[in-house]
């Protein structure tokens, strides 16, 4: 595999026709064993020339020729984007995204080396489960987010947006937004930050026809912390939706998985979870238990593709999974190696 960008790199790699869930699994017309591959490649590419990257393996005591299986990728903790640049490229970023620091820690950064990646992997994991952009209206009910600069979420739906054609950001005019919504006859998908959807919830409960809710984020301090299941059903009652499908996605990945309910995620094809053990960070769990949530973004091209959240989750057979919470920052072992 080549690492210079290419346009035809996330071509190479997604393969898969329709949504990648129950509902329709779809078509892969590449061989099996395709995205091992691809990440082991990927690993050395990047055990090589990303250098908070490849300190962080020399200090773990890890060969990256030993490595044979994505399973035995080390997986970088995700603090290191707040505390170095995690950047491989040979060129400038076009353009470097940043996490909202609830709570006013330091920021994520994240590098983009090509913008053009970044669209092409949002729009594409949008058509894998939701189809062609144009035949939705897009609302983002996203205002912490419009606030602030080098909004990685902000980037992809003001895209999806011109995609769509129709839609547009509110901040907190809920009456203006209700009225666009109602006037606009195209199926709709309203993506809001939880504790936006739940205001909106409380001051109008409108009910809301032909359009899709979808919650990404959390209260961002807003609001108290709901368990998921007790915060969809006071959405669902609210806006007369059978479901609240929800986003998972973070400034320090380039893809996104979605929901279409009930919090079960499918991601597209070159995203894929792993489960490791809290206390032991190189060890992967078997699918069906809970722990510490590890992604391989192939989407992360020039800074890291292997990186181990703060999110406590749990992945099934099927590739689907769902996020339980956090986990508590003494439980995380791993980046006391670097941060210190």
């Amino acid at each position: 595999m080549e690492h210079e960008f290419t346009p035809d790199y996330i071509t190479r790699i997604e393969g898969v026709q329709g949504y990648p869930g129950p509902a329709g699994r779809g078509t892969d017309p590449r061989p099996e064993g395709w995205f091992e591959q691809a990440a082991l490649e990927l690993f050395r590419f990047q055990a090589r020339e990303c250098a908070p990257y490849r300190r962080y393996l020399s200090l773990l005591g890890a060969d990256p020729d030993e490595v044979t299986r994505p399973e035995q990728i080390p997986f970088m903790p995700i603090e290191l984007f707040k505390h170095c640049d995690v950047y491989c490229a040979h060129t400038p970023p076009e353009a470097v995204f940043t996490s909202s620091s609830t709570g006013g820690g330091t920021p994520s950064r994240h590098m983009m080396a090509d913008l053009s990646l970044y669209e092409r992997c949002f729009t594409r994991a949008f058509e894998l489960f939701y189809g062609a952009p144009e035949r939705w209206s897009l609302y983002g009910l996203l205002p912490n987010y419009l606030q602030r600069k080098g909004s990685s979420l902000v980037y992809m739906a003001d895209r999806l947006i011109a995609r769509c054609g129709s839609g547009g950001f509110y901040l907190d005019d809920y009456e203006r937004l209700l009225a666009d919504m109602a006037a606009d006859p195209k199926p709709k998908i309203l993506l809001g930050v939880s504790y936006a959807l739940w205001e909106l919830a409380e001051r109008y409960a409108p009910r809301l026809e032909r359009c899709v809710v979808m919650e990404t984020g959390g209260m961002k301090g807003h609001r108290e912390e709901l368990p998921k299941e007790e915060f969809h059903r006071i959405l669902t009652e609210a806006f007369g939706v059978e479901t609240i499908h929800s986003e998972y996605g973070m400034a320090e990945l380039t893809s996104q998985a979605y929901s279409r309910g009930e919090g079960l995620f499918f991601a597209p094809p070159w995203l894929r979870i792993f489960i490791r053990d809290l206390n032991d960070p190189c060890e992967i769990y078997p699918d069906g238990r809970s722990g510490g949530v590890n992604l391989i973004d192939l989407g992360n091209r020039f800074s890291c593709a292997f990186i181990q959240t703060q999110d406590v989750g749990v992945r099934y057979p099927d590739g689907s999974f769902r996020i339980l919470g956090r986990a508590d920052h003494s439980e995380i072992r791993g980046c006391n190696l670097l941060v210190q």
